[in-house]
């Protein structure tokens, strides 16, 4: 079985990241959404609240599966589920830059794992969970750049700070 896995702080979920795992659930038998911590953003989420809107947005797939891994090396959790593949989504020219440089260091740290790169539809290029956040943050309109759970759990999120 070819196992990969999308790593992400996924804080919140978008239809960016969604599209990514519909591609990815097509080319691997299993793929795991990994939840982890991103030591340069302050997560809104909870890693729980995070596991459970991925876990909503992907159940109509049979071969994908979100995980918490929150203080794990990406090649480390790799090894622990036999992944093969480390994926990662690309947006656009800086996407790909910094993800090659993310590449690099993950073959210098287990030459065994590959990373995969999948292009984005461009109806969701534009899209990140930080843009969202701040879309939100000012009753802006998130409901196209989410799942519909996200989108409601961001919007209520943003209530109550704003209260």
């Amino acid at each position: 079985m070819t196992t990969a896995i999308f790593p992400g702080s996924f804080d919140p979920i978008t239809n960016g990241h969604l599209d990514v795992i519909k591609q990815a659930a097509t080319v691997f038998e299993k793929v795991f959404v990994v939840i982890l911590t991103n030591t340069n953003k302050k997560s809104l989420f909870t890693d729980e609240e995070r596991l459970s809107l991925i876990r909503d947005a992907v159940k109509d797939f049979d071969n994908v599966q979100a995980i918490v891994r929150p203080s794990s090396l990406t090649v480390d959790v790799a090894k622990e589920l036999d992944a093969k593949a480390i994926i990662r989504g690309i947006r656009n020219t800086q996407d790909f830059i910094y993800e090659q440089q993310i590449a690099v260091l993950n073959r210098e740290l287990d030459n065994q794992v590959n990373t995969v790169l999948f292009f984005t539809k461009p109806e969701v290029n534009s899209i990140s969970s930080s843009m969202v956040k701040e879309i939100a943050k000012f009753g802006g309109s998130i409901e196209k750049f989410l799942p519909l759970k996200a989108a409601e759990a961001l919007r209520k999120k943003m209530n109550e700070i704003n209260e």
